[in-house]
């Protein structure tokens, strides 16, 4: 029997509680930079009765995503999208930032929107940090949606001397995520799918343990702490809005942001973490 078949990007706990959840049953093409965190994630699935290709990718090449749609198109139509790739503050400097999570997010909706199967569904991650940073203008947020992929880092507000540090860049570029993704949502709807995005707070993962133990680590640990969940969150916790979105429970639901943040982002402007 011919499987449905499913690409994921971002070999980490997200991206796998996310697979898990909804790749049971198909071909998931797992991409990642890192070719052996692919074939771990890979192997642990595999062992668990799923059915996972593992696939080097760097989302912030136009060509490696071409690559990675084209081995997907390999066993049938692609029907899902789950892109959990990125990078965060204390990983990289702000080039790289807008070059993979802004940029790269949004070529990759692009282009697998160009494709994607008839009752289809995508889910992004981005961040509540994409809601944290003084609202752009009208038009920012316009530019943010509709600039063709290969001139969006040309937008003046992604110039260096506009950008604070690297926050800021991932702010922005979780800010496009979510921009990108009511504009593509439209594209999609034309070949009968659906698209969503999903902005987690603090999950705990290996990159949350390196944000802990970083230069913002206190900032990171007094907002779970103040938040009304009193919490991190989890993988699987983002797991349980994807299984929504990407089923026929969320038919009606396309173009929508999901903030799933404990409160963090409510507490930030209307309780005790306000600035």
């Amino acid at each position: 029997m011919k499987k449905e078949v499913m690409i994921v990007t971002g070999a980490g706990q997200i991206g796998m509680a996310l697979a898990r959840r909804i790749g049971f049953g198909k071909k998931i093409i797992l991409g990642d930079k890192k070719l052996k965190n692919a074939e771990a994630i890979a192997e642990i699935m595999d062992n668990a009765g799923y059915d996972v290709v593992p696939f080097p990718m760097d989302l912030s090449s136009r060509e490696d995503i071409l690559a990675i749609i084209a081995k997907a198109q390999e066993y049938g139509e692609i029907k899902y999208l789950i892109n959990a790739a990125g990078v965060s503050p204390s990983q990289a400097p702000v080039e790289a930032i807008l070059k993979v999570d802004l940029y790269g997010t949004a070529v990759l909706l692009e282009e697998v929107g160009k494709v994607i199967a008839e009752g289809g569904a995508g889910v992004t991650i981005s961040s509540q940090s994409g809601w944290r940073m003084p609202q752009l203008t009208p038009e920012e947020d316009r530019q943010l949606a509709m600039t063709p992929t290969e001139e969006l880092l040309n937008l003046p507000l992604l110039q260096p001397e506009n950008i604070k540090d690297t926050l800021h860049a991932y702010q922005l570029a979780k800010r496009c995520n979510e921009k990108r993704v009511m504009y593509e949502c439209i594209r999609w709807g034309e070949r009968g799918a659906r698209l969503n995005d999903i902005a987690p707070g603090i999950i705990v993962t290996p990159l949350a343990v390196d944000e802990f133990n970083g230069p913002r680590g206190d900032f990171y640990k007094n907002m779970f702490a103040k938040c009304p969940a009193g919490r991190p969150g989890t993988a699987d916790e983002m797991a349980n809005i994807a299984e929504l979105l990407m089923s026929d429970a969320g038919a009606f639901i396309t173009g929508s942001t999901f903030l799933a943040d404990g409160g963090a982002t409510a507490s930030y402007y209307y309780g005790p973490l306000q600035p």
